[in-house]
């Protein structure tokens, strides 16, 4: 990276199932894979927006085993080595692990695949801000969003302590506003030996991942299903944070559709998107009708987080 002493390298988290947006999503080509906004998919985009920040040789895919060859055809520009394919799912503390330990030395960015933004040097900037403050010392660096609105859907942090504060309900999102507190984008930047100590102090039980032998199902396995934010960054004392105003959104439920996509919507709210057969819907209010090949999904836009539940 320009203007940088330290090599820059960036893991992008592509492991979901994309259940959230069943049909449409589907565990053989889920969400990273979609093209609904922009035409391109979303890791695709993910990987696009860090262009001048990163060789594509730094950067590292962690993904699902199966979704590998896909991952590779996707993006032909990073090295087939640096797809990385999870044996089984464990949440993205495991993820951020893997990844990391097999980027190596140097300064580490993680970036979920499922996100947007509309103003992409803006979030560049901010990206080169936080990597020159994970270069001076131990903490781990994140990117808070300015609020639009009290949203339970994203977890927040507060930028004067660096505390982190899961989805809230809507009562205490609107006291995390009046607080000055920012939306968690779930990115992380940090030095790789930063990474591998804060795991040493507050997760130890995903330290086999930076060993040699950090890709064996059954280590894998054996680990625990937990995210990032809860085995680490509630835990890990040095933190900051780098407010930044780049049109960000997590593009995580169909909610998102709505957001970016307004012709989706009829009169009554209701959000209606087909790859199959024509839809019309009559006499109904703020629904989510979605169709494919795959299958049919009715449900009301209130549950629009909560499709996880049709999975078991």
């Amino acid at each position: 990276m320009a203007k940088s002493s330290t090599k820059f390298k960036a893991v992008i988290l592509a492991g979901g199932p994309g259940e959230r947006f069943w049909p449409l999503s589907t565990p053989e080509r889920p969400k990273q894979f979609l093209t609904l906004f922009g035409g391109k998919s979303l890791l695709r985009s993910s990987v696009e927006r860090l262009k001048g920040l990163v060789d594509p040789e730094d950067v590292y895919v962690v993904t699902a085993e199966k979704l590998v060859a896909a991952t590779q055809a996707e993006l032909p520009e990073v090295p087939p080595k640096n797809i990385l394919g999870e044996p089984c799912r464990r949440d993205t503390a495991a993820a951020v692990a893997l990844g990391v330990a097999c980027a190596g030395e140097g300064v580490v960015g993680v970036f979920p695949a499922d996100q947007l933004t509309t103003k992409p040097g803006a979030f560049r900037q901010a990206v080169r801000r936080a990597v020159k403050l994970a270069e001076k010392g131990e903490d781990i660096v994140t990117l808070g969003i300015p609020p639009t609105q009290p949203s339970v859907q994203f977890g927040y942090v507060d930028p004067k302590t660096g505390r982190f504060a899961e989805k809230p309900d809507l009562k205490r999102a609107k006291r995390y506003l009046r607080q000055g507190f920012l939306w968690n984008a779930g990115i992380f930047v940090a030095r790789y030996g930063t990474f591998e100590s804060a795991f040493g102090s507050v997760a130890p039980e995903f330290l086999p991942l930076f060993g040699k032998s950090r890709k064996g199902a059954k280590l894998y396995s054996s680990l625990p299903k937990i995210s990032f934010d809860y085995a680490v960054m509630e835990k890990y004392p040095h933190r900051r944070t780098v407010p930044v105003d780049c049109g960000w959104d997590d593009v995580g439920s169909f909610l998102a559709l709505e957001r970016h996509h307004p012709e989706l919507i009829d009169a009554r709210g209701n959000l209606v998107v087909s790859r199959a057969q024509p839809v019309k819907v009559l006499g109904v209010e703020n629904l989510i009708v979605a169709v494919s090949p795959d299958g049919v999904l009715v449900a009301d836009k209130r549950m629009a987080g909560e499709l996880k539940r049709l999975f078991g």
